[in-house]
């Protein structure tokens, strides 16, 4: 319900919402992460969007009882929540946590390969048996999340205007 309310907003703005979540920590706390086309998302930003989100969410009252509206970035080991997601950062680092365990376990970390109609390809890492392809239905992800590696810090650098290899060498 709060996706649907504050989407079309974030669109107007010129954001892309990224999640909404609800969680218990420090009370009741309403998450709205989102972002530019470009990947960025500025203090700047998330000032500007919760001065115009906070009004309508009061309107609309979707949440039942009082929560803490918490309007934020992705940040680099950004959230992957939809199927474009991991089109998106095919060749990253990602860590998986399934609904249900795949081998006897729950997380998995490896390299998105792709995805293949509702289902994504990770090269995972299984020591003595080396690198093997786990396909997994989206649906059967509970979440997932990229892993913080010296490239994406390079990435974000570069959107900066800032060389990375200065900061990481």
């Amino acid at each position: 319900m709060v996706a649907e309310l504050v989407e079309p907003v974030l669109t107007d703005m010129g954001y892309r919402l990224v999640r909404v979540r609800i969680t218990s920590e420090r009370g009741q706390t309403l998450q709205i992460m989102a972002e530019r086309p470009d990947g960025t998302m500025t203090i700047d930003d998330c000032e500007a969007v919760s001065r115009v989100i906070s009004p309508l969410l009061d309107v609309e009252d979707p949440i039942a009882g009082e929560y803490t509206l918490e309007v934020s970035s992705p940040g680099l080991d950004r959230p992957l929540v939809r199927l474009g997601d991991f089109e998106r950062w095919m060749g990253h680092e990602a860590r998986i946590d399934l609904v249900r365990p795949v081998d006897g376990r729950r997380r998995h970390r490896g390299i998105i390969k792709g995805v293949t109609g509702r289902s994504v390809s990770v090269l995972v890492d299984e020591g003595a048996a080396g690198k093997v392809e786990m396909v997994v239905a989206f649906d059967d992800i509970a979440e997932a999340k990229l892993v913080m590696t010296d490239e994406l810090f390079r990435m974000a650098l570069k959107r900066q205007g800032k060389q990375g290899k200065d900061f990481l060498d």
